[in-house]
């Protein structure tokens, strides 16, 4: 009878685990592929709320990479004017926009800006970040404490290499940008 209970507790922790898992898994379609994204709702849980609920009611789906540097990182989520299927659709305001929902206090962590490290875009004001994030292409120590990490690419950092890249004498900004094709909760 221990035998059988032990088996059925440990057999309710890996489904539980497992459930848990996915729901911090987060699948970001582009043009070249599929890329797998880990939330990390422990260390960032109001940014991780704020990614998923803008998401997962669509708000990414036709945003642009406004700012793209190589060596860098690349920069999308301004849902207010890099939506390029909206009407307030504006490539030169893109980077200046967020979304209808307030500012979020910032949750500086101390995961490091690796390669395929999630970070959210902000202004000067350390709470100022509300719906851009960017993706690192290499490490970016010098953005460690400064900026609120929430996620990691676990698989297909290949595609977000070949996202198209913007103009170095123009800090990025990139002409006939790559766009998110939808962003959605596994």
């Amino acid at each position: 009878m221990n035998r059988f209970l032990i088996k059925l507790i440990f057999f309710f922790l890996l489904l539980t685990n497992q459930s848990i898992a996915e729901e911090n898994i987060m699948i970001l379609k582009l043009k070249d592929g599929d890329v797998k994204i880990e939330l990390f709702s422990d260390v960032a849980p109001n940014h991780v709320k704020r990614i998923k609920e803008l998401a997962d009611s669509g708000k990414y789906d036709n945003v642009v990479f406004h700012r793209v540097i190589d060596g860098f990182m690349a920069q999308t989520g301004d849902v207010q004017f890099g939506n390029s299927n909206s009407d307030s659709f504006d490539l030169k305001r893109a980077g200046m926009g967020g979304s209808d929902l307030p500012n979020l206090k910032e949750e500086f962590n101390s995961l490091p800006h690796d390669r395929g490290t999630l970070s959210m875009a902000r202004s000067s004001d350390p709470n100022s970040a509300n719906s851009q994030f960017f993706i690192c292409f290499k490490a970016a120590p010098f953005l460690d404490r400064q900026y609120t990490v929430f996620g990691k690419v676990v698989e297909g950092m290949e595609f977000v290499d070949k996202i198209k890249r913007g103009d170095e004498n123009n800090n990025g900004s990139v002409s006939d940008p790559d766009k998110i094709i939808s962003f959605k909760s596994l």
